[in-house]
């Protein structure tokens, strides 16, 4: 029997790449090849990370998954940016996979994780076509290229400047503080690191991104006209997204009482508050947000997660489940009952988003739940915690106009009085009226990017047209 020609992925271990690299797959299956998600081993796991597996490889038999085994050389550091490092400690065995399965399979390309830079040297000596998946926006993708030409053109740390706007092609002023806060020393090793792998990003033959031509139409023409990569070439750069998880798939077993509770509330009257899969806070600012839902007399519908135990830290990994009653003002849930609902650790997001009864959403602004709220016409308040949010913090506000920032985000505390006034403000205000019209509409550009005939579904094409070989590779 013939064998379907196949694409390999492999992306970092944390979910919010894996997810979007296993939608990406999913394209390349409805165009009828195979797909192969390889697994690279780390010394963390995401908890949700089997049962994924276990759905995708049920629902969609086209796509497998192999892990790789443990490699010869430790990874050692186990912190939420340990994948930044297990790369290329796992290229002997990625090299074995492939030179093995290259012979079993008609392997035409392979994905990388834009975080893979290091496996190019494996697809290079297998002469294999290789491409980046970049699982975050155009306007991040302009920041990582651009960032070694102005590394080299700096003298000083990002740090030492403030909010003094750094300019990056095809993107409105950035605060020097907003830059991911392990880019903030000059000679910490995580930059130095981060400036190497985005110094190679051009090397491969094609990136495709997880955004759509008319959401970020200025970033995307920076991007193709090269000026990101001053004197390099660029790659050529498909928008395929957005890639969202389908609500449906998103859960097993019974549905959730949160989305029973909305069933019964009006269209548009409730705000949904959820930060992530590691997004966390602590009890003072639980308290802080808790009051400022009781004032602010709005329907509200708030997953709330463990504190992390570290002083200052905003990240966990492997929560424990919260005892709400010691976390929240005393008596905060019986007062509100009524009018809003308080979930431990986790919601199905996609399917509440796009929820009738949904009117706005307090979002980390990572990127998958960017592109949820986008696809759900749900107006956003941005309040970034960690990593590249801050950076989609500035891109929804200041220049896509479909968020509005919580303030205080980038102090010690958002405080009660904060939460009230912007929940009001979206919820109540014209402003916040012209906001929810502007999402409603993006909601409509981004259906449309995907339809037969719309930007990104002729992307998809052209990717199979002129980057996939249609010989398998010797």
């Amino acid at each position: 029997m013939e064998k379907k020609p196949t694409v390999v992925f492999y992306p970092v271990d944390g979910m919010g790449h894996v997810v979007p690299m296993v939608e990406l797959a999913k394209l390349f299956v409805r165009h009828d090849f195979a797909a192969d998600v390889v697994l690279m081993h780390s010394p963390t796991k995401h908890p949700s990370f089997d049962p994924f597996v276990a759905r995708v490889s049920a629902s969609h038999p086209s796509i497998s998954f192999h892990q790789l085994p443990p490699p010869a050389e430790s990874v050692d550091d186990p912190s939420s940016q340990s994948f930044l490092y297990s790369v290329r400690p796992n290229n002997p065995q990625f090299l074995k996979f492939l030179s093995s399965y290259r012979h079993e399979s008609d392997v035409r390309a392979v994905v990388l994780d834009f975080f893979c830079t290091d496996a190019l040297e494996v697809t290079a000596e297998l002469r294999l076509r290789t491409h980046f998946f970049f699982s975050s926006g155009a306007s991040d993708l302009g920041v990582c290229l651009y960032l070694p030409t102005m590394h080299a053109a700096m003298d000083v740390s990002f740090g030492d400047l403030g909010d003094a706007p750094l300019h990056y092609p095809g993107l409105p002023p950035i605060p020097a503080s907003h830059m991911p806060s392990h880019m903030m020393e000059r000679e910490n090793e995580m930059l130095k690191k981060m400036v190497r792998m985005f110094d190679r990003l051009p090397d491969a033959d094609a990136i495709l991104i997880n955004s759509f031509d008319h959401f970020e139409a200025e970033a995307v023409e920076a991007l193709r006209s090269g000026v990101c990569v001053p004197g390099r070439r660029m790659p050529s750069v498909y928008c395929v997204g957005p890639l969202v998880v389908d609500a449906s798939g998103e859960r097993n077993g019974e549905r959730p009482a949160c989305l029973e509770w909305l069933d019964a509330q009006p269209l548009g009257s409730v705000m949904f508050l959820c930060f992530g899969s590691m997004g966390s806070f602590s009890v003072d600012q639980l308290k802080q947000i808790a009051t400022g839902l009781e004032r602010s007399g709005q329907r509200f519908l708030w997953v709330v997660r463990a504190p992390p135990s570290g002083e200052g830290a905003n990240v966990i990994l492997h929560p424990s489940e919260p005892d709400l009653d010691a976390l929240l003002p005393e008596g905060f849930l019986e007062r509100t009952k009524r009018r809003g609902v308080v979930v431990k650790s986790w919601a199905p997001q996609v399917e509440v988003l796009n929820h009738a009864a949904v009117g706005g959403f307090v979002t980390h602004c990572g990127w998958n739940s960017t592109l949820e709220a986008i696809t759900a016409g749900v107006a956003m308040v941005a309040w970034p915690l960690y990593a590249e949010q801050r950076l989609n913090k500035v891109f929804l506000v200041d220049q896509m106009k479909l968020a509005v920032a919580m303030e205080g985000y980038d102090r010690e505390m958002v405080t009660a009085e904060e939460v009230e006034t912007k929940l009001r403000w979206v919820m109540e205000s014209e402003g916040g009226k012209e906001l929810r019209e502007r999402a409603a509409a993006m909601k409509e550009k981004a259906a449309e990017a995907r339809r037969e005939g719309g930007s990104s579904q002729l992307a998809m094409l052209e990717v199979i047209a002129k980057e996939i070989p249609e010989l398998k590779s010797n």
